[in-house]
């Protein structure tokens, strides 16, 4: 990947993956019920409505920049102008740090810097506080999180991504973190402008046991996967952009010819998903939606079955690539492959969509990637559901002083600045001159940015969803767009944006599923597999898991907005 892309999603693409690695090695600790934590905690997940109200934070729009393409539909804010840094706005005018020390643990993907590198020496002196990193191995997150959280040394500020919340770190993230309510409810929040400009579904889900707990990082709640196409050999070859299910098929047909070792596409069972309309599957929580006054869950619906027999069909006209036949489609990089020609259509991230541009743009100068809109099934409006607005976050340690709070929260203010600012800058590029340089609008990292500017401070918290490719103006203004079109056609399930942790009973209900819906699109399970596999969740609890999440709508009410 080349680093010269200012993005949000681009930073997040990492977590994504990182994501995907780590939920593949995570322990099987069983996860705690949502009904009280330690320390007396309410019950976390559950706080909604006018109790949600009383903790919010007062939502202030930031004016210090102006994006190219304002947020519509639940997009991120685009931006497709070159960057001046002589015109660089100040997000954040004086020092709010005092001085203080403040420890971060937090998860880190690749090999950590140097503790007095130029790029951690030259934040804290632009937040005016002393942050000393405690790198973890991101891949193993989850075993060090347990013990840290477990024992009675616990670090000033702990991040905590969503999928290692499992086992006993929801109730200590109830039991040992401070309310950060009488710092930043309300007008409070007003203090430190660039945290009054994250979105406030984002704060919605840093509420943990009725209390304001976690500094959010923000995310459109617009579907992240996107069907990516070779638009260059579409355009060669006179093919259309399919707009149902049966215009796919016809499309992957007549493009696949395994004598010239080409196939259509990889595993499309995400972008199925959304054509038929699939409650997402990427939160427990998420997965129920209220139907007709009954709670239904994305399993037991005809869409879901439906969804996995189209895929079936993809594999077994054999216009599938053998690699996701053989199930390595999510497990190896598809883009030399894809760049090759070998397959034209496959589901992944949106950042690839800049980071397959950046690429090929000298190797390969008539490569062109684009993204392809959802369809519904039939040819119609598809029905896409939300995905939850945030899902990592920073925690501040229960026992912490106030002046320690309020340092953390000046580090969140610098790194929560908005694209187009010096401290954005700061934050994810480092020092000019030695963590990048900036060529005809472009910002490009050094060997030694890429060194020291990784995923640290932007862990603490950060802005609104952000696109912006100085480099590949276009490929912003498209990821943009797209997900303005995409946000119009998609909803909120009933639980959308709420911190809920299923009981301990039901940690594993549903863990097989996954394996075999792929197993189902391969050929290896039949179709009457899944739903006698969903007969046997609904008598082993799913039933009980319903009266569960009935209960909690019962005493909350639906997700807000």
């Amino acid at each position: 990947m080349t680093p010269n892309a200012a993005s949000g999603p681009s930073r997040r693409s990492f977590l994504a993956t990182a994501a995907v690695a780590t939920a593949a090695v995570a322990g099987g600790v069983p996860l705690l019920s949502a009904c009280g934590g330690s320390d007396g905690g309410s019950r976390d997940g559950t706080t909604s409505g006018k109790d949600a109200e009383k903790l919010l934070p007062a939502y202030v729009a930031g004016s210090v920049v102006t994006p190219d393409i304002p947020s519509k539909n639940g997009s991120a804010v685009g931006f497709t102008s070159k960057l001046d840094l002589a015109d660089l706005k100040t997000s954040v005018p004086e020092k709010l740090g005092k001085g203080g020390e403040v420890t971060i643990m937090s998860p880190f993907w690749g090999s950590p810097p140097k503790e007095d590198n130029a790029y951690y020496k030259a934040m804290n002196d632009l937040v005016g506080v002393d942050v000393v990193w405690q790198n973890q191995d991101g891949n193993t997150y989850d075993q060090k999180l347990g013990a840290v959280l477990a024992s009675s040394e616990v670090p000033d500020v702990v991040v905590v991504p969503g999928w290692n919340m499992t086992g006993k770190i929801p109730s200590a993230i109830i039991g040992k973190f401070a309310d950060l309510g009488p710092y930043l409810s309300g007008d409070a929040v007003k203090e430190y402008p660039n945290l009054a400009a994250i979105p406030t579904d984002a704060w919605r889900r840093s509420i943990f046991g009725g209390k304001l707990l976690g500094l959010p990082m923000p995310s459109s709640y617009v579907s992240g996967i996107v069907p990516l196409y070779r638009q260059d050999i579409f355009e060669k070859e006179g093919y259309e952009v399919p707009r149902s299910c049966e215009e796919f098929m016809a499309f992957a047909k007549d493009a696949t010819s395994a004598r010239a070792k080409r196939w259509a596409c990889l595993d499309m069972k995400w972008t199925a998903f959304n054509a038929f309309g699939v409650l997402s599957g990427n939160e427990k929580s998420l997965g129920w939606n209220q139907v007709d006054g009954k709670l239904v869950h994305r399993a037991e619906t005809d869409e879901y079955l439906e969804a996995l027999e189209w895929t079936r069909k993809l594999f077994a006209a054999g216009v599938v690539h053998p690699d996701a036949k053989l199930g390595k489609s999510n497990a190896a990089d598809p883009g030399p492959k894809f760049a090759a020609g070998e397959f034209l259509v496959y589901n992944q991230d949106i950042s690839q969509w800049w980071s397959r541009t950046a690429e090929q743009a000298t190797q390969n100068p008539g490569f062109k990637i684009w993204g392809m809109d959802f369809f519904g099934h039939d040819g119609g409006a598809p029905t896409l559901w939300a995905q939850n607005p945030a899902s990592i976050f920073a925690f501040v340690n229960k026992k912490a002083s106030k002046s320690v709070i309020r340092d953390v929260l000046a580090v969140a203010n610098v790194t929560a600045a908005p694209y187009g600012t010096k401290e954005y800058m700061a934050t994810n590029y480092g020092v000019e001159g030695t963590h990048y340089t900036v060529e005809d609008g472009v910002p490009t990292k050094t060997d030694q940015g890429n060194i020291d500017v990784l995923n640290a401070y932007v862990m603490v918290a950060s802005p609104a969803a952000t696109i912006a490719h100085p480099d590949f103006p276009e490929v912003a203004k498209g990821q943009v767009e797209w997900q303005q079109r995409t946000g119009a056609v998609t909803r909120k399930p009933t639980f959308y944006g709420m911190q809920i942790v299923e009981p301990a009973r039901y940690t594993n209900l549903s863990n097989d599923f996954e394996q075999l819906e792929d197993d189902i699109v391969r050929g290896r399970k039949k179709i009457g597999d899944m739903q006698q596999a969903v007969s046997d969740w609904k008598s082993k609890g799913g039933d009980k898991l319903r009266d569960w999440y009935r209960k909690i709508l019962d005493e909350n009410g639906p997700a807000a907005g």
